[in-house]
């Protein structure tokens, strides 16, 4: 009996002593489990649910084990694992790590896998899987529990009613069904193979509602507008109508001008394009012709471009020209045309001429004789031998003012007066209307 007792005492003490110092049984160190060899490292798992994983259970990569679960904790509603794993392997950082099983009724153990859109990094020590990147696959449970929904409450029963009903409406019209199948098939090829279009279209559909959405205002205005629009539009119905039909005719008329006057139309583009493209050719010269064609040769550049300018100008001055003529001797006519001789033979009574009259003429040039024609042609005789007589009453030209003269000073140095001095000695307006036109800038003082 105190053999009993004092089991059961040290039992209690035991329990008791256990329970002060936060005993965990997990913690205790577990026999077997995969080697990770001398320096592992460590990586930690963040999990929704972990199921009945426990320590020491397997961690494998492509179905290779390659480290264990080393710690399982509870960090608020979020399953902690930590996995120790072989130095030295190559994973990327962004792996993935799903919950499996060996076999239907097997242990459970972590699967590390590389995304399917590939792998970036390198997985190191100390690294977290987090929780976007883990997951578990479904329990037999769970499985078996939805296979049961469906067998119990999810109307399996009234499938063979619907195969039923789908046998008698296929009965007699399997080749119409086909025919509909078939066609079905071309007709998700044909949208299948335009996919890119049809996203594109979407995408432009799309753009045009944001925009549209975006000029919702002025699109409800413009709605607002449209009624008084229309009415307006309606009100001028008669002359729109009346307009139309005067464009169409007028349509017609052009049409009808157009196909009658096309030969004569192309003829004178033909004709007019040389001249347009020699028009070309000048460039800027025809256009800067137009600043002297109405003023030469007193151009701008002679008179002056402004009033300032222009009344500098004084009389005497002059303006250089140069003129290139050309002249083609060979088309000049060789024989002069004679003279018409039919002439009247009676001349209305002439003037008596002024008396007064200069007697001498001025002596003409003398002309080569290499110009004159060789041959000229007869000359009617019958000319009128008495001259006109010249009216008497010539009007009398005005008498000039007589101009002040002044004695010139005659204490002049030996490069001559200066300007003063002339202006002294004459008239100071003729002396500043000569002798600018007379001596050279420099040399006026």
């Amino acid at each position: 009996m105190r053999r009993v007792v004092r089991t059961i005492a040290a039992v209690i003490s035991a329990c008791l002593l256990l329970s002060g110092c936060d005993f965990d049984v997990y913690k205790l160190p577990l026999p077997g489990g995969a080697d990770t060899g001398a320096r592992p490292m460590t990586v930690t798992a963040q999990f929704r649910d972990v199921l009945d994983l426990v320590p020491n259970s397997t961690v494998k990569f492509n179905d290779v084990t390659v480290g264990k679960v080393k710690d399982i904790e509870l960090e608020a509603d979020t399953a902690v694992a930590t996995l120790e794993l072989r130095r030295g392997l190559e994973l990327p950082d962004n792996v993935t790590a799903q919950l499996r099983q060996t076999s239907l009724l097997g242990e459970k153990f972590v699967s590390l896998d590389i995304p399917a859109d590939g792998g970036r990094g390198r997985l190191g020590d100390g690294d977290v899987i987090t929780l976007a990147q883990t997951g578990r696959n479904p329990e037999v449970e769970e499985v078996l529990g939805a296979l049961s929904l469906l067998l119990n409450g999810g109307g399996v029963g009234q499938l063979k009613t619907i195969s039923t009903e789908l046998n008698e409406v296929l009965k007699g019209r399997e080749g119409s069904a086909r025919s509909v199948l078939r066609q079905l098939r071309t007709f998700m090829g044909q949208l299948d193979s335009h996919k890119g279009d049809i996203v594109t279209a979407l995408e432009a559909l799309n753009r045009l509602s944001v925009t549209a959405n975006r000029h919702m205002d002025d699109i409800e205005a413009a709605l607002d507008e449209l009624p008084s629009a229309v009415d307006s539009i309606h009100e001028q119905r008669g002359d729109l109508v009346k307009m139309l039909k005067s464009l169409n005719k007028l349509s017609g008329v052009g049409t009808r001008v157009i196909r009658l006057s096309k030969t004569s139309t192309i003829d004178a583009l033909t004709q007019l394009d040389p001249v347009l493209t020699q028009l070309a050719k000048t460039g800027d010269d025809f256009a800067n012709s137009f600043h002297v064609f109405l003023t030469y040769p007193f151009v701008d550049e002679v008179v002056g471009r402004d009033p300032q300018v222009a009344r500098n100008l004084h009389m005497g001055d002059y303006t250089n020209l140069s003129i290139t003529l050309d002249v083609d001797l060979g088309a000049l006519p060789t024989t002069l045309p004679s003279l018409p001789t039919g002439l009247p033979t009676i001349l209305p009574t002439l003037p008596t001429l002024p008396t007064g009259l200069p007697t001498g003429l001025p002596t003409l040039p003398s002309i080569p004789t290499t110009m004159l024609p060789t041959e000229l042609p007869s000359v009617n005789t019958s000319l009128p031998t008495a001259l006109p007589t010249l009216p008497t009453g010539l009007p009398t030209l005005p008498r000039a003012e007589p101009v002040s003269w002044r004695k010139p000073r005659a204490s002049y140095d030996s490069r001559g007066p200066t300007m003063r001095q002339l202006a002294r000695a004459f008239d100071p307006a003729l002396v500043s209307l000569l002798v600018p036109a007379m001596v050279p800038g420099e040399a006026r003082r």
